[in-house]
């Protein structure tokens, strides 16, 4: 067999299979690498994208949870200074309700004053007009007294709904605070 012509030798297709085999096995070992080449490349990009999302987001929230710190304190404070109005108006009440007592007394004042003007003619006319006036002012602060009881109850309500938010706002705060230890 060794006299054969090269062409003739019967181990010659076998060995040209094996060289093709090796030919395309070498190409798709190279185009394998290429694509995990690129794949790699595509995961490092990809997890850069992720960290530096991932840090933003931590950004985002530790700013959110300032933000909100900072509307409690404003409803805390707000609720301070609605518990002063409404205790300010708790007076304001207390007085018109006083006043309205000495307007009460104002009825038998008109009646010396008429006897007054009775006895003094040349006063009778600025008299009769001050009772008028004085009519008027206690129909004024009866109305007076009305308008302050309706804000009084509108002011406890006020009151209560501010309670209400500051409760829900520091229910929304309380979860941001398990990331404050964490947070940059």
């Amino acid at each position: 067999m060794e006299n054969m012509p090269p062409e003739l030798d019967p181990r010659r297709p076998i060995i040209e299979v094996m060289a093709r085999i090796g030919r395309e096995t070498q190409i798709t070992l190279d185009e394998r690498e290429k694509h995990f080449k690129i794949t790699d490349t595509v995961i490092v990009v990809v997890s850069v994208l992720l960290i530096i999302l991932a840090v933003v987001n931590v950004y985002f929230v530790r700013v959110l949870y300032q933000d909100m710190g900072n509307i409690v304190d404003s409803m805390e404070s707000m609720m301070g200074k609605l518990n002063q109005v409404d205790a300010d108006m708790v007076v304001v009440a207390n007085h018109v309700d006083s006043f309205s007592k000495h307007m009460r007394h104002m009825a038998p004042i008109t009646r010396h004053v008429t006897s007054v003007t009775q006895r003094l003619p040349e006063m009778r006319e600025d008299m009769a007009s001050m009772a008028l006036g004085m009519n008027l002012i206690h129909a004024d602060m009866s109305l007076l007294r009305q308008a302050v009881g309706s804000i009084t109850p509108s002011m406890v309500q006020m009151t209560q709904n501010i309670s209400i938010m500051r409760h829900d706002v520091h229910d929304v705060a309380r979860p941001m605070g398990s990331f404050n230890p964490i947070l940059p």
